[in-house]
């Protein structure tokens, strides 16, 4: 996504199952090799998951 992605917003990258389509290929953004899923992030929902990284989004806006 050339210019970025807000929160809310699903990776064009992503497939239909919810796989990410250039895992270990190096066009994959350098954001996305540094975040390391973990229990806590991830939880046991989507709606967890997604819930998570818009806190961390909103925690860390300019």
């Amino acid at each position: 996504m050339p210019d970025g992605k807000q929160a809310g917003v699903r990776c064009i990258q992503l497939s239909e199952d919810g796989r990410c389509k250039v895992f270990g290929l190096p066009s994959r953004p350098d954001i996305c090799n540094r975040l390391t899923p973990n229990e806590e992030m991830c939880g046991t929902t989507d709606q967890h998951a997604y819930d998570y990284l818009a806190a961390l989004e909103k925690a860390t806006q300019p």
